[in-house]
């Protein structure tokens, strides 16, 4: 299956995109004229709507991937000599670390298994035995396997403590809440090309506004400087540098197609039937999910290797990509996977074809995984 002559992606990002989010890429933008200062303003208003928020925060886009927006978020919120306690069960959680490390800031890692969620009783307990540690860094989902962390319980111990949280939303923000009521924090970083369903090239970091005015001269960059971006958009409305006009462009359509499937609600409903056809295709055909389901998002799924001798992830891959779907290896290192994505411009119809490509792909391979499983 193809659209538009392109494989399907069944990653978390980039991913496939509506036929409308490409065609608003079909233009040149002037970066200091108005009608782009007005796209800016309306992108930065949406995903204050899309986030639930209101009065007292402010988003600030800002160009490159999400490790950039991470990257801005890390060095302009974590004052020099303030420790942060940093929460790893994977991958961009040690990226986190790493950035610390490279920004002379004290990173403290909690680390449990890529497997496991954080308990917020011990973010409690590390937070009281260090006082020094004014901030919690917390990932919401982690792609590394697909795990949804409890954000929303974690925020509660580090407001009790009275300290600031920072929240990396990358895979989530736009189709999974933080919480079953407001999350409190003080900055998140996503990206434009995950649930709300845009291209690769911009980031964006929505801050408290107070917090944002208090992290003045923190960061040791120029262009990453979160704070110094937004005091040049609510001075003229203007990027400091040269913006990817094109790719915002496609995300005010990706932000408007967002709001029209129902926002939050609407596209994580999709994406959780979506995750539910995928794991129940998947598992009928003798693949195991790293995950259980109490701990899966509905983002990206992680599939144990199979041990079966006739079994190659390499031929998996290479017949599903003949047959129009891209997946993803795993990059779990306590065990062989593979992942596969639920999100972007996929619906159910999309994830049962997968499944069937996946049928073909391992009689390609003669491998029957659910013979040798009985």
């Amino acid at each position: 299956m193809t659209r538009n002559g392109d494989p399907l992606l069944l990653t978390p990002g980039p991913l496939t995109t509506t036929a409308t989010v490409k065609q608003a890429m079909l233009h040149d933008w002037g970066s200091r004229d108005e009608a782009f200062i007005a796209m800016t303003a309306e992108v930065r208003a949406r995903l204050l709507t899309a986030a639930g928020l209101d009065e007292g925060y402010t988003a600030v886009p800002i160009q490159g991937s999400g490790t950039f927006a991470v990257e801005a978020m890390l060095g302009t919120f974590l004052a020099p000599g303030a420790g942060t306690l940093i929460l790893v069960n994977g991958a961009y959680g040690r990226r986190m670390v790493e950035i610390c490390r490279r920004l002379g800031r004290r990173a403290v890692a909690y680390e449990v298994a890529e497997t496991e969620v954080h308990d917020p009783a011990e973010v409690a307990r590390r937070l009281a035995a260090d006082p020094d540690l004014a901030h919690v860094v917390a990932i919401q989902c982690e792609t590394t396997s697909g795990i949804l962390n409890p954000v929303a319980e974690i925020a509660e111990a580090v407001a009790a403590a009275g300290r600031s949280l920072l929240i990396d939303a990358m895979s989530g923000f736009g189709a999974i809440p933080l919480g079953p009521q407001p999350v409190s924090y003080d900055a998140l970083a996503a990206s434009s090309n995950k649930c709300i369903q845009g291209v690769p090239g911009l980031a964006f970091v929505i801050c408290r506004t107070a917090a944002l005015r208090a992290a003045k001269g923190n960061a040791p960059f120029l262009s990453l400087d979160i704070h110094d971006q937004w005091r040049g958009f609510e001075g003229n409305g203007q990027w400091r540098y040269t913006p990817p006009t094109q790719v915002l462009a496609a995300f005010r359509q990706a932000l408007r197609e967002h709001a029209d499937e129902g926002g939050v609600e609407g596209r994580g409903a999709r994406y959780r039937r979506n995750c539910e056809v995928l794991v129940e295709g998947m598992k009928s055909l003798g693949f195991e999910p790293l995950l259980p389901a109490a701990l899966q998002a509905p983002i990206i799924v992680t599939f144990r290797t199979p041990d079966h001798p006739g079994f190659s992830f390499d031929m998996l891959y290479e017949g599903m990509k003949d047959r129009g779907f891209v997946i993803y290896p795993g990059k779990i290192t306590e065990a062989e996977t593979f992942r596969i994505g639920c999100i972007g411009d996929l619906d159910e119809s999309d994830m049962r074809a997968a499944v069937a490509a996946a049928v073909a792909a391992l009689a390609d391979m003669g491998a029957d995984l659910r013979g040798a499983a009985a």
